[in-house]
């Protein structure tokens, strides 16, 4: 994917906020690594999957910059197969690689290669999914996930009017008939995501402004595995023939991710939901997204998907980058969060970048202004 990586204003603010702090520590490089040039290391960058545009337009990013920087860069996607992605850190590891930056499948499926990596000295940095049960990973970058949650959560009660400025709290409408979405269970994110959301939406749901039919409020009930939108839209389908075929209309999804909200617009357009303007269809419900899709915010330019929430891929590439730094000059990454990301096995120092909720009036301000789309792409719903 063709991106412009030039930061914004605010970006380069923050830019500068994360340098690397000194200290030496365990991971602090692999042995020698603070003697070499940037040209004389290698970095091995793993990546979950090119079936999202989000993890092509990281993988690009991470490597643009390190790239940059004169690291050479191994960078390997793994097609959503946790054998594969296995096979290409142990070869990464195998190949002298001098760091490692990790977004993994399966967030507990790499525990023999981070003891590989531990034993050689090689720095693992937890890229956007929190690796887990190991205490081999030495830093970990991402955004705020919880947060992310109760964004979407918000996101939703403001389409539907339960938090909106031009709607005076009281006089709102309801109940509403909602369905909550989550992410793959083997996902780490996919559980802030959703304690976040639930966080804002379960007094709702006690009290009764929100309805959720299907009666499935559990993550587990909800979960997707591998975020796949096949697997959104069929259960979308199932919730639709299966607690609403009594006439009973939903208002609102709760979906975690871009691609799941596709999958599940899909499913209520061909149960006959859609703008009103075509020949009394139902009103589309209101349904939350996140990464900012190109696709997805066509959607929700044109007025069929509600919102999405931006994370700024192009930062986190960049605290990726100065962390591998940090750690291969022989120092330690600065982290702004040393208590919120346990791995069952410790503690691992982050840093957490912000997030910003995308409506229709937002895509220009947002996302164009910033040079992450351009106004052609929002226009195609396609990535130049």
């Amino acid at each position: 994917m063709s991106k412009k990586l030039g930061l914004t204003a605010a970006g380069a603010v923050l830019a500068l906020s994360l340098a690397a702090c000194g200290g030496e520590g365990a991971g602090s490089g692999s042995s020698g690594s603070s003697d070499k040039a940037a040209e004389d290391l290698s970095i091995g960058v793993s990546m979950p999957t090119q079936t999202s545009e989000r993890w092509i337009a990281d993988g690009n990013a991470v490597k643009k910059q390190l790239e940059k920087e004169g690291y050479t860069v191994d960078l390997q996607y793994a097609n959503d197969d946790i054998p594969t992605q296995t096979q290409q850190v142990d070869q990464m590891i195998t190949q002298g690689a001098d760091a490692l930056i990790v977004a993994a499948i399966d967030g507990t499926a790499l525990s023999s290669q981070l003891q590989s990596a531990a034993d050689a000295d090689i720095p693992v940095i937890s890229y956007d999914r929190l690796i887990r049960d190991s205490e081999n990973v030495d830093f970990y970058v991402s955004f705020d996930n919880f947060a992310v949650g109760v964004a979407q959560a918000n996101a939703l009660l403001t389409g539907l009017g339960v938090k909106n400025d031009d709607v005076p709290e009281g006089t709102e409408t309801g109940p509403f008939n909602v369905e909550l979405f989550a992410g793959s269970l083997d996902d780490n994110n996919a559980h802030f995501f959703f304690d976040g959301a639930m966080s804002v939406l379960q007094p709702l749901i006690d009290d009764g402004t929100l309805v959720v039919t299907s009666g499935q409020t559990k993550i587990d009930q909800v979960a997707t595995l591998r975020w796949q939108q096949e697997t959104a839209q069929k259960r979308m389908e199932d919730l639709l023939t299966g607690s609403y075929n009594d006439g009973t209309l939903v208002d609102g999804v709760l979906s975690p991710y871009d691609g799941l909200s596709r999958g599940i617009i899909t499913a209520l357009q061909n149960a006959g939901y859609g703008p009103t303007t075509e020949g009394g269809a139902q009103p589309m419900p209101i349904v939350t997204g996140q990464d900012a899709e190109i696709a997805s915010v066509k959607l929700i330019d044109d007025g069929v998907q509600s919102s999405t929430i931006f994370k700024d891929t192009r930062l986190l590439a960049e605290q990726a980058v100065i962390a591998a730094k940090a750690f291969l000059s022989g120092d330690q990454p600065e982290a702004n969060d040393t208590e919120t990301y346990d791995n069952g096995k410790k503690v691992v120092p982050s840093y957490l970048l912000p997030v910003q909720t995308v409506f229709k009036d937002d895509i220009q301000s947002v996302l164009v202004d910033s040079g992450y789309w351009t106004a052609e792409e929002v226009t195609s719903g396609q990535a130049g």
